[in-house]
This record gives C-alpha cells, sequence and structure tokens, in this order.
C-alpha cells in the first residue's frame, strides 16, 4: 500500500525515471503517458499494481507529470481498467520478467507457509510481509489484497488445524482426563474475573485453571509453598516433555496467551484438538513460568534472610560499639604490668593501668569484627530460618532440579543431593560416613563457624547451619546462571541460548560481537575497565561538588545534585496560554481519543483468539474507554457509568481478550515516536525525552 506522505528525498529515490523508462513512457500518448509512468514505478517499488486509482497520492502523480512534462490535468483521461491499461500491465511484467499468480500458484503459497513460515510466527501483518517479499522473489504478480489476506487466513487455520490435531494424537487418555479436571468448576466462570466478587469477600470455589493463572504474590514462605502447589497441579498433569519439539515458542505463546484469556466454560466450547492444545500449551510455558517465579522467590528470601540479619545485628553493634584509640600503647601497658607482677591479683595489677570501662570497649570492638560478626550474623540468620523457612527445602528439592555445566560448581550440586537426602530426617548431624562438600560451597572461614561439638566430643557441622551455606551458595550461582533449573525458562540451561551451529561458528560469533575468543584476554579487558572507571570516579569524585556521600543508616549512598533547570523556550508561556484558551475544558479522555484519531496506536490490540467479531468503531471506543479507566485507576466500573450502549462486561471482555503487555508497549511506543516526528526543534529544544506542558 502507498502511504500519502512522501518527501522531496523519497520521490526523487523511490519515484524518477530512469532515461530508458522515460523513453518507454515517451512512447505513449496523453494521459496515457502518466498512467503507465505510474504503473512501471509502483510495479517496480511494490511488485505488484495498484488496485485503483485513488490508491497513488496526488504528490506522486505531480512529480511523475512534472519528469514527462505532460499537464497533470490530462491525468484524468486515464481509464484504469480501459485496454490500453491492460497491455500496460502486460508490457511491464514482461520488462521485469514477471507472469501474474495463478491459483496453483497460490496452493503452492500456502503450502509454503504451512510448512516454513507458521511453524515460528503467526503475526498477520509480518506474515503479509513475508508473503510479499516470496511474491517477488517467484517473480509473480500477487493477487488481489483481498485475496492474499483470505490465503494467508486460510493457511493459518489449515495450520492450526494439523498442529492441534498431531498435538491430540500425542495426548493419552489419561491426560485428557487430567486437563478435563483442571477446567472443571461448580461455580460460573466470569465469577473468576469480576471485580464486584473480589471488593465483596466473599469465599468462591476457584477452579483449578483460574488458580493457575494467579501471580506469585509477596515474597514470603507463603506464596513459594503456594507456588509448588501450582507447579504439582501442572506435572501431575503428565504432559510428554517433548509434546512440542521443534515448535517455536513465540507460536506456543500465542497458543497460551488465547488459554489464559478465556474462562474454562469458553475453553470446553472449543473441539477436542484446539482445547487440548491450548490447555498443553498454557500448562508447559505456565509451568516454565511458575518454576521461574519459585527460583526469583527463593533468591529473594535467601537475601531477605540475610539482609535482616546483618542490619539487626549493625544496629546492635552500633548500639554497644565505641572505638578506642591508643589500642597499641593500651596493650603493651597491660601486658608490662602483668609481666611486672604475674602473680598478683588482676583487679591491683591491670585496673590501676587500663580502667575497667576502656576494657569492656576494647571487647565491643573485637566483637564488631572477624569471625566473631560473622558469627554473631549467622546465629540470627539460622534462628530466622528453622523457626520459619527451614520447612520450604524438602519442597524445594523434591520440585525443582539443579543442575550445572561447569565442574568447578559441582560441589554445590553435590550438596544440595545431601540435603535431598536428609530431607525429611529429624536428625541434628548428618551420619558420620557422609561425605560432606566443603570447598566450593563454603565460604573462607565458615567452616568455623559451623562447627559444634557432640556429645561424644567430636567436631560436627550442624545440618541446619549447613542447609543455610548450601542456600547462599545456591543463590550466588543462579543469579550468574552458574547453576540451572530443569524446566525453567529464565534460569534455563544457558548453553540453550547459543545459536545451534555455536560450535563449528564460533569464530564466526565472536567477530560478530567483537569479543575475544579467549576469556583471560575478556576477562582481564574487562577488569581494566572496571580499574580504569574506578580511578577516574577516584579522582573526580572529590573536586566534584555536585556529588556527596552521605549516610543513611547502615548504608553509604552516593547522591547527586539536581541538574540546574533549564530556561524555558521563548514560546512555552504563550502556547500554554493558547492551549488552555482554545481547550480549557478539555478532558483526559478526550485528549486520549484525539490522540487515536491521529496516529491510530489501538490497531496495535489485537484479539487472542482467531478471530475478530467486533467492528473496529466499537471496539476503538471500548479499548480507549478500558485504557482510559485503567491508566488512571479509575476501574472500569466507573467508567462504564453514563456511557451509553457500553456495560462493565462487555470492558471487561475487551480489556481481557485485547489488553496485553506486548501490545501496550507497542502502542506506547507507537505513540511516543509520533511526538518526536511532530515535535518542532526551535520550540521544545533537542531534548530526546518527551515533553510536558
Amino acid at each position: 500500500m502507498v502511504k500519502p506522505n512522501w518527501d522531496a528525498e523519497e520521490l526523487i529515490e523511490y519515484w524518477t525515471l530512469l532515461p530508458t523508462e522515460l523513453e518507454l513512457a515517451e512512447n505513449k500518448v496523453g494521459g496515457n503517458k502518466i498512467g503507465f509512468a505510474l504503473l512501471l514505478k509502483h510495479f517496480q517499488l511494490f511488485a505488484s499494481f495498484p488496485e485503483r486509482s485513488s490508491s497513488i497520492p496526488k504528490i506522486i502523480i505531480s512529480y511523475i507529470a512534472n519528469q514527462i512534462n505532460t499537464p497533470l490535468s490530462s491525468y484524468s483521461d486515464y481509464d484504469w481498467s480501459g485496454r490500453s491499461a491492460k497491455s500496460y500491465r502486460v508490457e511491464i511484467r514482461r520488462l521485469f520478467n514477471f507472469r501474474v499468480a495463478t491459483v496453483q500458484d497460490s496452493e503452492e503459497m500456502s503450502n509454503w507457509l504451512i510448512r516454513e513460515i507458521l511453524p515460528n510466527a503467526q503475526k498477520f501483518e509480518a506474515i503479509r510481509e513475508v508473503v510479499s517479499q516470496r511474491w517477488r522473489e517467484l517473480q509473480l504478480e500477487p493477487p488481489t489484497k483481498l485475496q492474499v489476506e483470505r490465503l494467508i487466513k486460510s493457511a493459518i487455520y489449515q495450520y492450526e488445524a494439523d498442529f492441534c490435531s498431531s498435538t491430540l494424537e500425542k495426548l493419552t487418555p489419561e491426560i485428557i482426563q487430567k486437563i478435563d479436571i483442571l477446567l472443571s468448576t461448580e461455580d460460573t466462570e466470569e465469577t473468576e474475573d469480576d471485580e464486584s466478587v473480589k471488593k465483596s469477600g466473599k469465599k468462591i470455589k476457584m477452579s483449578d485453571f483460574a488458580f493457575l493463572k494467579t501471580d506469585p504474590g509477596a515474597v514470603g514462605l507463603d506464596s513459594f509453598l503456594t507456588e509448588i502447589k501450582k507447579l504439582k497441579l501442572i506435572r501431575a498433569v503428565g504432559l510428554p516433555l517433548d509434546l512440542f519439539t521443534g515448535i517455536s515458542e513465540k507460536l506456543l505463546k500465542t497458543y497460551r496467551n488465547r488459554a489464559s484469556t478465556e474462562f474454562p466454560y469458553d475453553l470446553r466450547r472449543h473441539k477436542d484438538a484446539i482445547r487440548y492444545t491450548l490447555m498443553a500449551a498454557f500448562c508447559i510455558q505456565r509451568s516454565q513460568e511458575i518454576t521461574d517465579n519459585l527460583v526469583e522467590l527463593l533468591n529473594q528470601i535467601i537475601h531477605r534472610i540475610d539482609t535482616r540479619a546483618v542490619r539487626r545485628v549493625n544496629q546492635e553493634l552500633i548500639d554497644e560499639f565505641k572505638t578506642v584509640s591508643g589500642k597499641t600503647g593500651l596493650l603493651f601497658r597491660i601486658a608490662e604490668a602483668a609481666i611486672a607482677s604475674p602473680t598478683g591479683v588482676v583487679e591491683q595489677v591491670i585496673y590501676p593501668v587500663v580502667s575497667l570501662s576502656t576494657l569492656k570497649d576494647l571487647v565491643a570492638e573485637y566483637k564488631s569484627t572477624g569471625n566473631f560478626y560473622q558469627q554473631r550474623v549467622h546465629t540470627v540468620v539460622r534462628n530466622s530460618f528453622a523457626s520459619h523457612y527451614r520447612r520450604m527445602i524438602p519442597q524445594l528439592l523434591d520440585v525443582l532440579e539443579f543442575r550445572s555445566n561447569n565442574d568447578i560448581h559441582r560441589p554445590v550440586i553435590e550438596a544440595l543431593e545431601l540435603l535431598k537426602k536428609y530431607a525429611y530426617s529429624k536428625a541434628r548431624y548428618y551420619d558420620s560416613t557422609e561425605e560432606i562438600p566443603i570447598d566450593g560451597v563454603l565460604k573462607a572461614g565458615a567452616k568455623e563457624i559451623l562447627l559444634e561439638t557432640d556429645s561424644e566430643g567430636n567436631e560436627r557441622i550442624n545440618r541446619i547451619n549447613y542447609e543455610i551455606c548450601v542456600l547462599q551458595a545456591l543463590r550466588e550461582r543462579l543469579c550468574c546462571k552458574e547453576i540451572w533449573v530443569v524446566g525453567a525458562s529464565r534460569y534455563r540451561n544457558p548453553d540453550d541460548d547459543l545459536p545451534t551451529d555455536f560450535e563449528s561458528k564460533r569464530q564466526i560469533y565472536y567477530q560478530a560481537l567483537t569479543l575475544p575468543e579467549d576469556v583471560e584476554t575478556f576477562i582481564s579487558g574487562l577488569q581494566k575497565q572496571m580499574e580504569e572507571g574506578l580511578e577516574k570516579l577516584d579522582q573526580g569524585m572529590p573536586r566534584n561538588k555536585s556529588v556527596a556521600i552521605v549516610s543513611k543508616g547502615d548504608k553509604s549512598l552516593i547522591r547527586l545534585s539536581p541538574f540546574d533547570a533549564k530556561p524555558d523556550p521563548i514560546n512555552l508561556k504563550q502556547l500554554k496560554g493558547e492551549i488552555n484558551r482554545l481547550w480549557h475544558k478539555t478532558s483526559l479522555l478526550d485528549i486520549l481519543k484525539e490522540t487515536d484519531l491521529r496516529v491510530n496506536f489501538t490497531r496495535n490490540f489485537k484479539s487472542m483468539g482467531t478471530r475478530e467479531i467486533l467492528d473496529r468503531e466499537t471496539l476503538q471506543k471500548r479499548l480507549l474507554l478500558c485504557l482510559f479507566g485503567m491508566g488512571t485507576n479509575t476501574g472500569l466500573k466507573r467508567i462504564n457509568t453514563g456511557i451509553d450502549g457500553e456495560n462493565y462486561q462487555d470492558l471487561l471482555y475487551v480489556r481481557r481478550k485485547y489488553i496485553h503487555k506486548d501490545q501496550l508497549r507497542s502502542a506506547i511506543a507507537e505513540v511516543v515516536n509520533a511526538i518526536f516526528e511532530i515535535r518542532l526543534p526551535h520550540i521544545w529544544g533537542e531534548g530526546t525525552t518527551t515533553c510536558k506542558a
């Protein structure tokens, strides 16, 4: 489709006739010259002819007419459906060695889409671009726009039917029965997403499917155990691990989103093949999301336990602590007095040299450093972990499987296996015959803190102490993906993120990334950059009056002074006054509507289903109402008040079916780009952010 607006550079680049093309046009008479030239350049640019004369902007027609020295008024005599136009099309096809696509060509295009394109993506606009490019490569003039759209929709329908049928064949009757159980509920499905029911506080029976769609909630043990319950619920279905092998994750996400936007009642109305394929895609992708949520919760819980313990101990030590100056001289005087009277009484020999209060301060200062500090922190961590969070260990190790591709981190994996072995044991210590991984698990000096003496006088490592250290080590490895989780998405095997031909084309990929193949070279270069940055910071910060280091509790923060405000553009005050004069009673909803009329950002919101039954005008109205209600936190029910022809359930349906994260991002990007495009630098300046009047 030809866009309506073209600047001078674009006209010159795309619509300028070459000498040979001018010669071809000169052989024509009157308005036929313009018509032929338009057909020629349009076909050259789009590999197709315009379907109607109105699809060509007047600016292009005028530019073509000037090149061939023909009055623009003569173009009105050109008959787009006449014999001359038909013969011109034949001539242009022959010139570019093209032919008209036949029914067989369309069938082959459909088969090509099903075989090569649709297994990876099914976004209609993207597929239309791919089809257009494919017609050009095959040197075929495509059918009309409507015929191409029907071809794409037919191919998508056929692919989905084949895909769903093949998926259903892989599912056993037991799996199908368990999926049906997930969708079963005694309550009306609408109550699961009805805000009025949620606010009323009434207890209703939630279907398992609705339970699986809930968010993890706040960080804590309850949220962790709830996520484990969800994961077990999905795994109980027993879906084959290779069910969607070779299928694009983007395509699976499409099916998963379709399932998540429907109620159990709606899903049960689908044909068996579609229903079970949607549910299988939902369960598999939701299982990955829940696994990621569990890892996130685990990391945050461990971090919370540590930070709370450090904060508590620091506060206690601050209350007790008093720095003692001249410690070396004091110790010399104590030692000298002790040597002079080795058999004397402490009160008579030491206290005259150093007072009791000074000795207490020395002891308190020592306790704030070294192993004693670490032991005190560990004691607080242990109390919190043992009394509350330890319950998650058996559940965690039952549902999550941790692995590593690096032998250096094998001790942590072995430690987790040991924890799993003793998960339900009540023993205080591990069996003396067990080989307990220490190196690579415990931090330096941690072993001395964890050691206890048993009833027989032997030094043993307490199980609770060891579990804490293993979880802390696990968190560190998970954050840098040295340890990964089976069945996760974000925390999956990092090798899966590499291209399939990475090993054979390693050098090519490193060159493309401009990175050295040798890891030591990469690390040394990174260290050098960090050292240079820190040195620059160290040299520049003391002389920078806009930067200060301030203390806040037990933390030191870098505080930056606010930038000096730039002067307002000279026209800003007048512009605000004129806007207020013209639109002083304009509401935010009217502004949103006007933005959509200019930008048409609502076209980014597509139904998660396979078809749209709402006309675009009605859908646009409901989308704007939903976006306004959600964006202003007014709520859909209040938005519905006083709006003729709309009701709460209609808005709820549009929100559920059309408004999703990816589509919102696309709409926001389109609005921001439109603002940048029309913003006048002499009014707003050369800033890179959106302006607020």
